[in-house]
């Protein structure tokens, strides 16, 4: 496989809702141009979905994108060139990457340093053209070192979930051992990963899920608890499970369906952290739970580069890891893109470009 030549995609032709009837798998996308200053091009092993994706598909609100394009903020592969400034040794090696780009030169001196609260940065995926391809480029910095013989299936579901995971729990909420944890809409991706980090952390874990069969799913993995979300005030259930005392932290990315249940099950000083919210922004809350108990509400999206080496670590050594739901072969891509979009998974959908 040489540049400046074409290569395989899975490209999203335009913006619509649903997005799966427009994906399709073009056979002569432009290679990656050559790698500039600072950046690699990676020969795609795996990718891996994201929530981003279908964003991607239906448009992210306040940004423009052009149409066609190739999303994908998840991925493995093997560096096989280099641009300027960049350490020829990286050549050869299977990495997986940070998909949050600063842009350097749009940092102001009141940004935090290494920061994605810096509101100036992209995304490999959805700024940038993304993984969904045989190859793609992104910077050097944001790469992370896997080992020959690690599966790529894992180390393409692992990155931006297990990121965005443990800078919410581990660096904003601040994480620690024996705490209780409710993670909402266990199936996705950030949720399987939240689960990972607690258990790694010894934490006790209870889930909620829409769908019995992820719950059991749940327990297989060590969830100590599950709940079966039918629309009812499960906050009960969730403070009688810690004897009235509440949860130390709720970890939920549903949003407006779980969040007032989120915090009426949270224990005093506890935290409720979200990386998102699918099922909608406009949640109804309760602010005198909030100040009586003191509690924390933390937002979260994705993390610095310094997280995500200190979580590839973890991933290198077995000690977190991401859950496969399903992989699938390029030509695939549009079944792919239905599950996903379907919220069938549990866990992460992955291509096998191999």
């Amino acid at each position: 496989m040489t540049l400046n030549s074409t290569m395989r995609a899975i490209v999203v032709q335009k913006q619509a809702n649903p997005v799966a009837p427009n994906i399709s798998l073009n056979s002569d996308w432009p290679d990656p141009a050559k790698p500039g200053k600072g950046q690699v091009i990676v020969k795609t092993l795996c990718s891996a979905f994201n929530h981003m994706d279908l964003w991607v598909g239906k448009g992210v609100p306040g940004l423009k994108l052009d149409y066609p394009r190739v999303s994908g903020c998840d991925g493995c592969g093997e560096v096989i060139s280099v641009g300027e400034g960049v350490d020829e040794s990286w050549i050869g090696k299977r990495v997986i990457y940070n998909a949050a780009i600063i842009v350097p030169d749009r940092v102001s001196p009141d940004d935090p340093p290494a920061s994605t609260m810096c509101p100036n940065y992209e995304l490999v995926g959805e700024h940038h053209y993304g993984a969904h391809a045989e190859m793609f480029s992104c910077p050097a910095d944001n790469l992370a070192a896997i080992t020959d013989d690690t599966d790529p299936v894992h180390a393409a579901a692992f990155g931006l979930c297990a990121l965005t995971a443990y800078s919410m729990m581990v660096t904003k909420a601040e994480l620690r051992p024996g705490q209780s944890i409710l993670i909402t809409g266990i199936g996705g991706g950030v949720a399987t990963s939240a689960l990972s980090i607690a258990k790694h952390f010894g934490c006790k874990v209870i889930v909620t899920s829409r769908h019995q069969w992820k719950l059991d799913n749940a327990i297989q993995l060590g969830a100590d608890q599950a709940i079966l979300d039918e629309g009812q005030d499960w906050s009960r259930d969730v403070r009688a499970w810690t004897n009235k005392r509440g949860v130390d932290m709720a970890v939920d990315s549903v949003g407006k369906a779980a969040h007032l249940n989120c915090i009426k099950a949270l224990a005093r000083g506890g935290a409720y952290v979200t990386p998102g919210c699918t099922t909608g922004p406009d949640a109804t809350t309760d602010l005198a739970r909030i100040f009586w108990n003191q509690l924390r509400i933390l937002g979260s999206t994705m993390g610095s580069n310094n997280e995500f080496k200190e979580v590839a670590s973890l991933f290198n050594r077995g000690a977190i890891g991401p859950v496969i739901d399903k992989v699938f072969k390029p030509d695939e891509c549009r079944q792919a893109y239905e599950r996903l979009e379907a919220a069938e998974q549990f866990g992460k959908i992955v291509i096998d470009w191999r």
